[in-house]
């Protein structure tokens, strides 16, 4: 298959002769015979030994000589070598200076020579140029031969129009057509070569050298393809297999290509091609390794998986989003998705319209965004805030709550900014970050009145301005946000409060969306600072009302009702207000009688409303309650009935939980609660109705023979706790209240005897309190909820994540948690049912209230039962600063001791957790509760700082000069108080131990210690013995001369004792401080060596 070699040209012959002729030249010039060393004394000329081996000539010296070795010596001992003169000249037996200098060359003859030399190199190169052009005109026509023997021109692929003789004459062709470079032709003479039938061996060389061609084509995928059939009709094929592994190799497929190479080094393992070959690819998957290894490439393969429409669905593609996401939670990896142009690809995500894909975008941009103010600018600009606000309205619920968290999160991080150290791209900012608020919370109150938007999406656009827009704490003097909003989406608002469900042609709304709208003004109204301001919410609310209910007709009077009721669940200063708009009530009262289904529910549920406030309810008393029983009789509709019942609920439990004030008769209030509890376990009735039975219950639950009928009535409880857990949120509340009144876990202080007999003698009212309300019954009612899964129900309150939980409703469930602890043998029950994981988030947010009755249970938890098992893992360093806070002198007494006892709970456990207490700066305060003139906080305090004085920074604050914390322990080890006084020893055992240079402290901080010691050895209880033993060995320990006074003291006679008695820690710890004092030399053992 190779080319013919072309013969040598003139040039090249000429050059040899010339150079034969010049060698011989020299050769006669330069004799050989040893005589011509004499007169070349530094030249070693060409040599041969006998076996024929040449050896080159040289000068002497070499590099390897020394300046005196430059004589040629011993010229037959395997080429020569240099040497001196004096071995020279006594080797040849010349003298050297008494012969004359050797001849130089000059005159005409060489320049002759030399002259003619030159003009036959130049004839040669002439001579070789003329060849050079006459062989390639040669090969030229030979080309053009070649095309016209075969049936297709060397440019081109076109078929045959001579039909070849055989498939081997066509393979041949096809070779020469190789050869010349014209690779198209030689692939269309193998393919017709393999259309003529070759045998399987011809096709497999056929199919290798069409992969050839392939190959020089850069056709690496049909290369690949070509060799593979030429492997599959013979398994040797050391060729196929090689080119293979190059379209392997250049298909990026390294680890397919290092097989076959390594096939080809077994069936050739001399072959220097395939050796060098293996080497390189091997570098190259290595250098790929450490690629792939690298985060930059596995973002840019995850994007890659993401991106394929051919993995649609793959479990691959949801393992590289699940990667994608856990990534961008590390500050390192969403700043390398962010560099690598992240935001774009995954905008592309995003524009996807897959919900998998959408949801591992938004997650991922959660990361990106996560409290980085920066990456947040930046992402809205790539991606523009209305693009991200919009996605909140699609339908999709995940896809919603998703891009829900991703806005609450850039909130966060415009508003916060950065907190964590790395940076990343902070010089980036070059926009103003409360602008870019203002236009994130514009376009949500664009979305809140836009149609088409899922109901799901307008609650979540609530949800973000109920978290977003009112301040953290009334401290910060800046509410510029709040009112911004109220002059800009007030009336959006009010929109969506107003709205009715299920309303063709109108804004889509689910059954919470007016709770959450009732929630968001409340929170907007309670922001506003002054009068004027709180005047100007109530004017734009008014107006919208006036604007529906004057001219506006039947409709406008029900959106105008309907944005009333929202403002009655809301602001209620502000609902109270618009019912006192002319024709308002007259109107709700009017429509009530309404035969329209929806027109009755609208102005039933705005009674009902009214009638929980207490400026309306004497007036609805009054006017409305005949028409609220003639609804619940007569109504054929269940939805208008419970509505008319709970308004009759509402009513009848005006006097709350007094007993001497009923405002219906006797039977009555029972008769409404049998009814609610019915409908509450009627599965039949949609959870939106079934809602109002449980708010019912929560009004009629205030009287405690309906408390004992519904904790007696188990289907009762198991339909509540299954509607508490169902979607339907706005029942939350209702839930928490009918629980904190079935516990008693409201506020109730015991009347005072000599203020409720002046109240009499004045003619006053006294509340009188239930019989049924009595400790007794209210602990058989915790212990019956308990047992129906209370705690279960209340752990899924907690969970949620909707604006219904409202920090009132937080409140509620703390109360309820904090009744279900009360007694001992219950706190099982309630960790068991995941009760201490639910406290945590009740007691680091909501009221202060709620946030302490919340860290009263856990105290109470931590301390009857195992901490480490209550809260596992890292929860239980959740646990201090709620207890800590317990702490503050607005707490009461009650509180303090029960925070004081876990929290020494909690120092025994680990050092973590004693920094831990440290780091929320709690020992101040327990040092100050240690002067608590109540002795079981007092103890308590004392104990807790006994288990802290194990961190070094405790034991810091003993040894710091000018304080009395020494002493202060030394005191209380001699109080009368026998818990206190161990709790003293053991604190001072301690410090003593760890610290030796405390003991020479304590003849100094008073002069009772002697005998606080001497007390504390005597005490009949072993534990304050032990203690004592301790105290006294560390300061025997510590000093001979404080070990001379104990022993000069009675302590010696007390310590001989104590170490005869019974083998126990108190008997080791005083013989060995009889020891020390002997090896001091202060005493001296008996005869019997005691």
């Amino acid at each position: 298959m190779g080319l013919q070699r072309r013969s040598p040209g003139p040039l090249l012959k000429g050059l040899s002769v010339g150079l034969l002729l010049l060698f011989n030249w020299t050769n006669l010039a330069h004799p050989t015979d040893l005589s011509a060393l004499a007169h070349h004394p530094h030249l070693c000329q060409t040599t041969r030994d006998a076996e024929g081996r040449r050896y080159p000539g040289f000068f002497c010296p070499r590099l390897s000589d020394t300046p005196e070795e430059a004589y040629c010596c011993h010229l037959q001992a395997a080429g020569g070598s240099c040497c001196t003169r004096d071995e020279f000249e006594a080797l040849y037996q010349v003298n050297l200076s008494s012969l004359q200098s050797p001849p130089i060359l000059r005159g005409p003859g060489p320049l002759l020579a030399l002259g003619l030399y030159s003009l036959l190199l130049m004839a040669l190169m002439t001579a070789d140029f003329v060849h050079f052009c006459r062989g390639r005109g040669r090969r030229e026509k030979k080309l053009k031969s070649c095309g016209s023997r075969l049936p297709f021109p060397a440019s081109g692929a076109r078929p045959l129009r001579i039909p070849a003789s055989s498939a081997e004459q066509l393979r041949k062709e096809g070779n020469e057509l190789f050869k010349c470079g014209d690779y198209e032709g030689a692939l269309t003479a193998y393919t017709q070569a393999l259309s003529l039938g070759a045998t399987p061996q011809d096709q497999a060389i056929l199919h290798r050298n069409r992969a050839a061609c392939h190959l020089k084509l850069e056709d690496y995928s049909k290369a690949e393809s070509e060799a593979t059939k030429a492997i599959e009709k013979d398994g040797g094929d050391v060729k196929a297999l090689y080119r293979r592994s190059q379209a392997l190799e250049k298909l990026g497929r390294l680890d397919q290509a290092v097989l076959d190479l390594k096939r080809c080094v077994s069936l050739e393992p001399k072959n220097k091609v395939f050796q060098e070959s293996l080497r390189n690819i091997g570098g190259q998957i290595q250098e790929k390794v450490r690629y792939m290894s690298s985060t930059d490439a596995k973002v840019e393969q995850m994007f890659q998986i993401l991106l394929d429409p051919k993995e649609k669905g793959t479990e691959k593609k949801q393992k590289a989003s699940q990667n994608l996401v856990v990534l961008a939670r590390e500050d390192a990896g969403a700043e390398k998705i962010f560099r690598n142009n992240g935001v774009q690809l995954l905008q592309c995500l995003l524009d996807t319209g897959e919900t998998d894909l959408m949801l591992a975008a938004l997650r991922t941009l959660v990361g990106i965004c996560s409290e980085h103010q920066s990456r947040t600018v930046a992402t809205l600009s790539v991606l523009g805030t209305r693009k991200v606000v919009s996605i909140l309205g699609v339908e999709n619920q995940a896809v919603s709550l998703a891009a829900c968290h991703l806005l609450q999160v850039m909130f966060d991080a415009l508003k916060e900014g950065v907190k964590k150290g790395f940076r990343g791209k902070e010089g980036a900012i070059i926009v103003d970050p409360a602008r870019e608020l203002k236009v994130l919370i514009s376009n949500l109150l664009e979305l809140l009145t836009e149609v088409g938007v899922s109901g799901q999406g307008r609650d979540n656009a609530l949800t973000l301005l109920i978290k977003m827009v009112p301040r953290k704490s009334p401290k910060d003097p800046n509410n510029s946000l709040t009112l911004w909003v109220i002059d800009q989406g007030l009336k959006k608002i009010l929109e969506v409060g107003g709205s009715l469900q299920d309303t063709a042609g109108k804004l889509t709304v689910t059954a919470n969306s007016r709770m959450s709208a009732s929630i968001l003004l409340s929170k907007l109204f309670d922001d506003l600072k002054c009068d004027a301001e709180r005047e100007n919410f109530h004017r734009l609310c008014e107006n919208y009302i006036r604007s529906w209910f004057e001219g506006q007709g039947l409709a406008g009077k029900l959106r105008a009702i309907q944005t009333v009721s929202c403002l009655l669940q809301g602001p209620c200063e502000a609902g109270n207000r618009a019912l006192e708009l002319s024709g308002v009530m007259e109107s709700v009262i009017a429509l009530c009688a309404s035969e329209q289904e929806e027109e009755q529910l609208v102005a039933v549920e705005a009674l009902i409303h009214a009638a929980g406030k207490a400026k309306r309810a004497s007036f609805i008393t009054a006017n409305g309650v005949s028409l609220l029983k003639d609804l619940y009789k007569c109504s054929e509709r269940d939805s208008i009935r419970i509505r008319a019942l709970v308004g009759l609920c509402k009513l009848g439990s005006a006097g709350g939980t007094d007993f001497s004030m009923k405002q219906f008769a006797e039977g009555s209030t029972l008769k409404l609660a049998k009814q609610c509890r019915k409908w509450l376990c009627n599965d039949q009735i949609d959870a939106g109705t079934r809602r109002w039975a449980v708010e019912g219950l929560a009004y009629l639950t205030f009287d405690a023979d309906v408390k004992e009928e519904f904790v007696e009535d188990e289907a009762s409880l198991k339909a509540l706790f299954q509607l508490s857990k169902s979607e339907e949120r706005s029942v939350l509340f209702a839930v928490a209240s009918a629980l904190v009144n079935c516990t008693n876990s409201y506020d109730y202080e015991e009347p005072d005897p000599k203020m409720v007999e002046l109240a009499k003698y004045a003619k006053q009212h006294v509340p009188e309190q239930h019989p049924k309300d009595k400790p007794s019954f209210v602990r058989a009612r915790v212990k019956k909820l308990l047992a129906a899964g209370v705690v279960s129900a209340m752990t899924c309150m907690v969970k949620t994540e909707s604006p219904v939980l409202t920090n009132s409703c937080r409140e509620l469930l703390s109360r309820v948690f904090l009744a279900l602890v009360e007694e001992v043998e219950d706190r099982g029950t309630v960790v068991a049912q995941g009760g201490g994981k639910a406290l945590l988030p009740l007691a680091l947010e909501g009221t202060d209230v709620g946030q302490t009755k919340a860290a009263q249970a856990l105290a109470k938890l931590t301390i009857t039962s195992n901490p480490e098992m209550t809260f596992p893992g890292e929860r239980i360093y959740e646990v201090v600063r709620p207890l800590v806070s317990l702490l503050h002198l607005n707490c009461s007494g009650l509180q303090n001791f029960e925070a004081l006892m876990a929290l020494t709970n909690l120092a025994g456990i680990s050092e973590r957790l004693r920094q831990k207490i440290l780091k929320e700066k709690a020992v101040p305060m327990i040092e100050g509760y240690m002067f608590e003139e109540h002795e079981m906080i007092r103890r308590a305090a004392t104990e807790c700082m006994c288990n802290l004085a194990m961190s070094k920074e405790v034991q810091d604050l003993f040894e710091a000069q000018g304080n009395d914390r020494l002493k202060l322990l030394v005191l209380y080890s001699g109080e009368d108080d026998e818990l206190l006084r161990r709790a003293a020893a053991g604190g001072l055992a301690m410090l003593t131990s760890m610290r030796p240079s405390l003991c020479s402290r304590i003849p100094q901080v008073t002069t009772h210690w002697l005998e606080i010691l001497q007390a504390l050895l005597l005490s009949p209880n072993q534990e304050l013995q032990h203690r004592g033993t301790v105290v006294v060995l560390n300061m025997v320990a510590a000093s001979r001369e404080i070990a001379s006074t104990l022993m000069e003291s009675e302590v010696l006679e007390i310590l001989s004792v104590l170490a005869k008695g019974e083998e126990s820690p108190v008997t080791r710890a005083a013989a060995a401080c009889l020891g020390k004092a002997v090896e001091y030399g202060l005493i001296q053992p008996n005869q019997n060596g005691e």
